[in-house]
C-alpha cells in the first residue's frame, strides 16, 4: 500500500490525491508468503473464490455440502495466512524449543491418524464404491484428531514461529484437522441432517463437531480478535450451566455430545450468517475486489476529493462521502478507518482539525458506512434471510435513515469547520474535476447493481452482473483487467472475506446457543414485562443490550446475534418486523464508535495520533444520529419508507430539520456561537 507521502499531491506534485487507497494494510498477525509457498497460497485463495462463484451462478450444490466447504476452504486459509501471534519480516528462526517436541510428535500422529482413516474411508467409496467403511475407522478416528488440534493448536500458542514468510508445523496441522472434520461431516452428511443434536447422535459426530468448534474460534481469534471468542465462549459455557442459574437464565441444560452435535447444524454454525456469508457477503466481497484491483475505488475517492475538497473542511466532507461509499462495499468499519483514513485523516489535520476529531469523523463515516444501501456492509443480506422480507424491500427502507445519518456527519463537520475558520485545500492540491466527470463511466459498476437489483434481478445474478461491469469498464482505463488483473482480484477477494467466514461461523455458534436453550423468548418475556410498566424503557433497554452485544464484535456477527436475541422481544412488543430488525441493526452496527470498546474509533486515533478514549467520544457526538434515528422508526415508520408518499415525505423533511438542530447543539454552533442555554432549546427542539 502506498504511503501517505505518496499520495500528497503537496509532496508529489500529482493532481490524483488516492492511490490504493481501498487496500487495507496487513495484519501484525498476517504473513506475507515468499517465493513457491507464496504462488501456492494465491492459487488456493483463486480456487477459492473461483469456486464460490461458478456454484453460486453456474452449479449448485447441496446447502450442507457448500456452506461446509465454504467454512472449511476459509479455515485453511485463515491458518494459512494469519499467524497466531505478531509477525516479522526479519524475524530469526532460533532453535526448536526441547518443550515443543512432543506436541509435535502428538499434533502430527493424532491429526494424521485421524485425517488417515477419514481419507481411507473416501478412496475406498471413490474406488471401491465401499458406502459404509469397517466400524473402527469413524469410532476410533475422533480421540486422536481432537488431541492432536490440541497439542497443536498449544504449540501455535506456546511456541510461534514468527517469520512472516514462512507458515509453521501447527499451522499446517491445524488445516490438517480442518480437512479433515470437513471430509467425516460431508461423508456422513445424509445421516448426520437426522441424527445431529439427538440422542442418536453418534461419538464420532461428536468429535468432529468439537474439533470444528475449536478450529473456528481459534481463527477467529486470529482475524477479529478476542472479544468475539470470549462472547461464544460464554454462550457455550452458558448452555452446559443453564441448571444452576436464576430466573429467565435458567434452562435444563445440555450434555456434551448434544450440544456440539446440535451446534454444527443448520440450526447454529451452518445456519443463517453462514448461508449469508457464503453466498451474498463473498459475492459482494468478490464485486469489492473487482473495483479494487481496476482502481476503480481509487475514482471514487478522487472523484469526492474534486467535488468537495475546496469547501471548508473540504477533506472531512470527503471523508463522509468517500468512506461511507467505501464502507458499504467492504462491509467492516475498522477495516475501512484503516485504508481510506490513511488519507483523509493526514489531510484533515492538514487544514486545521484537532486529531481527534479527524480520527472521530473517519471513524464514524465508516461506521455509517454499514447502514448504506444497496450494500448495507452485508448486513441487509443476513437481514433478508433471517426475516424473510425480500432484500429490495429493506434496501428501499434504509434510504431516508442513510441520508439522515450521513446529513448529521454532514453538518457536524461543516459547523466545526465554520467554528474554527477552517478553509479548504488549494485547488492545485486537488484533482481536476473535468477531467474525472468525463470518467464518470466508472460508477457504472454500482448503476447497473442498482438497475438489475430493481428490475427483478436476483442479488446474486444482480452482483455478478456488477463484477463483470467492473471488470469491462476496467478496460476504458490504464488499469485493464487482464488474466494478471483478474487472478488478483479473485486472491483479494478470498483474503478479505477470511474474517467474515470465521465471524459468521462464530456468530452462528451464539445463534445456536439461543436457540436451544430458549434464552431469547425468555428474554421477549422480559422486555414484554418492562414495556408494561414503560414502552420507551423498554427500548431504552433494546438498544443497551443490541450495543453491549456488539462492542468488540465485527458488525456482521453483532447484528445476527442481537436479531436472535433482541429482535423477537421487540416483535412480541407488537412493533412490525421491519422496525424491529432495523432498530437492532442501527445499534449493533454503531456499536464501533461509542465507548469503551470502539473499534473504529480506535483505528481512527492509531491513524490521527489523539487519545484512543478522547477520539471514541467524539465520534459518539459525531454519530449521534445513528443513536436517535431508531426510536423515530418507532414513533414513524414513514421513515422506513413505510406509508403515504405525502407522509413520507412530511417525516422526511421535519427529520432534516431535527438533525440540522441536533448538529448545532452539539456543535455550539448555529450561525454563531451558541451559549450553553441556547444548545439546550436546540436540542430539545431537536428531539
Amino acid at each position: 500500500m502506498s504511503n501517505i507521502g505518496e499520495k500528497t499531491p503537496a509532496e508529489s506534485g500529482s493532481p490524483i490525491i488516492a492511490k490504493g487507497v481501498d487496500e487495507e494494510p496487513l495484519a501484525t498477525n498476517q504473513r506475507s508468503h515468499a517465493g513457491s509457498l507464496a504462488y501456492a497460497v494465491t492459487a488456493m485463495a483463486i480456487v477459492y473464490t473461483t469456486f464460490h462463484v461458478l456454484v453460486m451462478n453456474l452449479y449448485p450444490l447441496e446447502p450442507w455440502t457448500y456452506r461446509m466447504l465454504h467454512l472449511c476452504g476459509g479455515l485453511f486459509l485463515g491458518f494459512l495466512i494469519y499467524s497466531s501471534s505478531e509477525v516479522a519480516a526479519h524475524a530469526v528462526s532460533g532453535k526448536r524449543n526441547p518443550m515443543e517436541w512432543p506436541l509435535m510428535a502428538l499434533g502430527i500422529a493424532g491429526v494424521g491418524y485421524g485425517a488417515g482413516l477419514i481419507a481411507w474411508a473416501w478412496v475406498a467409496w471413490w474406488l471401491a464404491g465401499v458406502a459404509q467403511p469397517p466400524g473402527f475407522v469413524f469410532t476410533t478416528y475422533g480421540i486422536p484428531l481432537l488431541i492432536g488440534t490440541l497439542a497443536a493448536l498449544a504449540a501455535s500458542w506456546f511456541f510461534p514461529l514468527r517469520d512472516t514468510g514462512r507458515v509453521p508445523w501447527h499451522d499446517w496441522v491445524l488445516g490438517a484437522a480442518t480437512v479433515a472434520v470437513l471430509g467425516y461431516i460431508l461423508f456422513n452428511v445424509g445421516p448426520l441432517r437426522l441424527r445431529a443434536g439427538t440422542a442418536l447422535a453418534q461419538p464420532g459426530d461428536f468429535y468432529a463437531a468439537l474439533t470444528g468448534v475449536i478450529l473456528i474460534l481459534e481463527v477467529t481469534r486470529r482475524v477479529a480478535g478476542l472479544a468475539l471468542v470470549v462472547i461464544a465462549g460464554i454462550f457455550i459455557a452458558y448452555s452446559f450451566a443453564g441448571p444452576y442459574l436464576p430466573g429467565f437464565l435458567a434452562h435444563r441444560g445440555y450434555n456434551a455430545q448434544r450440544f456440539f452435535t446440535y451446534i454444527f447444524t443448520d440450526q447454529g454454525i451452518l445456519g443463517d450468517p453462514i448461508a449469508v456469508s457464503s453466498t451474498y457477503i463473498i459475492l459482494f466481497i468478490t464485486f469489492a475486489g473487482f473495483l479494487q484491483a481496476s482502481k476503480v475505488g481509487d475514482y471514487f475517492v478522487n472523484f469526492a476529493f474534486a467535488a468537495a475538497g475546496r469547501t471548508r473542511g473540504g477533506p472531512a466532507k470527503v471523508a463522509v462521502f468517500a468512506s461511507g461509499l467505501m464502507g458499504m462495499i467492504n462491509g467492516t468499519s475498522a477495516g475501512n478507518v484503516v485504508s481510506t483514513g490513511s488519507l483523509t485523516i493526514p489531510l484533515m489535520k492538514k487544514v486545521g482539525y484537532p486529531a481527534r476529531s479527524a480520527g472521530a469523523i473517519e471513524a464514524a463515516a465508516s461506521s455509517g458506512g454499514q447502514i448504506m444501501p444497496p450494500i448495507m456492509g452485508a448486513g441487509a443480506f443476513i437481514m433478508a434471510e433471517v426475516t424473510g422480507i425480500p432484500y429490495t424491500d429493506i434496501v428501499v427502507a434504509a434510504i431516508i435513515p442513510s441520508i439522515l445519518y450521513f446529513a448529521s456527519v454532514y453538518f457536524m463537520v461543516d459547523l466545526q469547520a465554520t467554528r474554527l475558520g477552517m478553509k479548504g485545500l488549494p485547488k492545485e492540491e486537488l484533482p481536476v474535476f473535468k477531467e474525472l466527470l468525463r470518467q464518470a463511466y466508472l460508477f457504472i459498476p454500482i448503476v447497473i447493481l442498482i438497475y438489475a437489483l430493481f428490475s427483478g434481478y436476483s442479488v446474486i445474478r444482480a452482483g455478478t452482473l456488477a463484477m463483470i461491469a467492473a471488470a469491462v469498464v476496467s478496460w476504458l482505463t490504464p488499469d485493464r483487467m487482464g488474466p494478471r488483473l483478474l487472478a488478483r482480484a479473485l486472491d483479494i477477494s478470498a483474503r478479505m472475506s477470511l474474517q467474515l467466514v470465521a465471524v459468521c461461523a462464530a456468530a452462528g455458534i451464539i445463534v445456536g446457543v439461543i436457540a436451544l436453550t430458549g434464552v431469547g423468548a425468555r428474554f421477549s418475556g422480559l422486555l414484554l414485562a418492562i414495556a408494561e410498566q414503560n414502552q420507551l424503557l423498554a427500548l431504552f433497554f433494546a438498544m443497551c443490550i443490541s450495543i453491549i452485544l456488539g462492542m468488540g464484535m465485527p458488525t456482521t456477527a453483532a447484528y445476527a446475534v442481537a436479531a436472535a436475541v433482541v429482535a423477537p422481544g421487540l416483535t412480541a412488543l407488537g412493533i412490525p418486523v421491519l422496525t424491529a430488525h432495523f432498530f437492532v441493526f442501527y445499534y449493533a452496527v454503531m456499536s464501533a464508535i461509542p465507548p469503551p470498546v470502539a473499534l473504529a474509533a480506535y483505528a481512527g486515533a492509531a491513524l490521527s495520533g489523539a487519545d484512543p478514549m478522547r477520539t471514541s467520544v467524539e465520534s459518539f457526538k459525531f454519530g449521534l444520529a445513528a443513536f436517535v434515528v431508531p426510536f423515530m422508526f418507532f414513533y414513524s415508520q414513514a421513515i422506513l419508507m413505510q406509508g403515504e408518499w405525502l407522509e413520507i415525505l412530511h417525516v422526511f423533511v421535519t427529520a432534516c430539520v431535527g438533525i440540522s438542530l441536533l448538529a448545532a447543539a452539539v456543535q455550539a454552533w448555529y450561525f454563531g456561537r451558541l451559549n450553553p442555554v441556547m444548545r439546550i432549546v436546540l436540542l430539545a427542539g431537536a428531539l
